[in-house]
């Protein structure tokens, strides 16, 4: 299926590892042009090298800490200057601690706020002019199952994330029909973050293997199995595309069934 994604702009933030990088990839694989950005210009740099393997379209890289205006504000010009444009904004953003509530201290929640909030609200708002200039702009926020169904242990991710849903919505009925806004929730995916978390369990004992620990990743989703990264990506780039010219405000589970909400 041709996603008419040809020569169309794309800023991916938080794209040097995980989901954010897999969606860069997808873009640029559909013929996008791309900025990925990151804190790390070392890692961004690596994955750049990655998602230029099998792009049809360009791919630079921005070092950009999305918690820092500025640096927003820059990521978002240098991507127009390089591409002449912006078409599709693709936000991501790291994890935030987990813990349960009554051990999560008033600065966590403030920092969680930060990153999973207001770098969304900072972005929309320095990118709106440019996706509104276009022949049909489009947003995808990347966030989580936990904004349908809590995670224990996971007080941050279950509670704040939720705001980048609202929001996404609401910009859904505020800047159409220029712009199209929707919310991707990706359930458990074989990213770096979850490598970590099952090389820990081995380490402590709790498995006696990485192919163990990962498979109890699966236990609660009916498809057998986690998620490659790719195919959160494949939807990130379907949403962007011509081909989803109907859908908006939409908020889509990527977890292999495991809702049942």
């Amino acid at each position: 299926m041709d996603l008419t994604l040809d020569g169309d702009a794309a800023l991916v933030t938080a794209s040097s590892s995980g989901l954010g990088k897999a969606s860069a990839a997808a873009l640029a694989r559909e013929g996008a042009d791309v900025v990925l950005c990151s804190r790390s210009a070392d890692r961004l740099e690596a994955a750049a090298e990655d998602v230029r393997d099998g792009a049809a379209g360009d791919v630079h890289t921005v070092p950009a800490d999305i918690t820092d205006p500025d640096d927003v504000d820059a990521v978002v010009e240098a991507t127009v200057d390089e591409f002449g444009g912006l078409d599709h904004l693709v936000t991501s953003a790291g994890g935030v601690p987990s813990g349960p509530f009554l051990e999560t201290s008033e600065q966590d929640w403030y920092e969680a706020f930060d990153l999973l909030v207001m770098s969304v609200v900072r972005t929309l708002d320095a990118a709106h002019e440019h996706l509104v200039a276009g022949d049909g702009g489009t947003v995808t926020c990347i966030t989580s199952t936990s904004v349908s169904e809590p995670i224990e242990g996971l007080v941050l991710s279950n509670a704040v994330r939720r705001g980048v849903v609202g929001l996404a919505k609401t910009v859904a009925r505020e800047w159409a029909p220029e712009v199209r806004a929707n919310v991707v929730q990706p359930g458990a995916h074989e990213t770096p973050r979850i490598e970590e978390l099952v090389a820990a369990s081995v380490e402590r004992g709790e498995y006696d293997s990485y192919e163990a620990g990962l498979a109890a990743w699966s236990d609660d989703i009916p498809l057998d199995r986690v998620g490659d990264p790719g195919e959160l990506g494949d939807v990130v780039a379907f949403l962007a595309s011509d081909r989803a010219s109907f859908v908006n405000g939409a908020s889509v589970p990527v977890d292999g069934g495991r809702l049942r909400g």
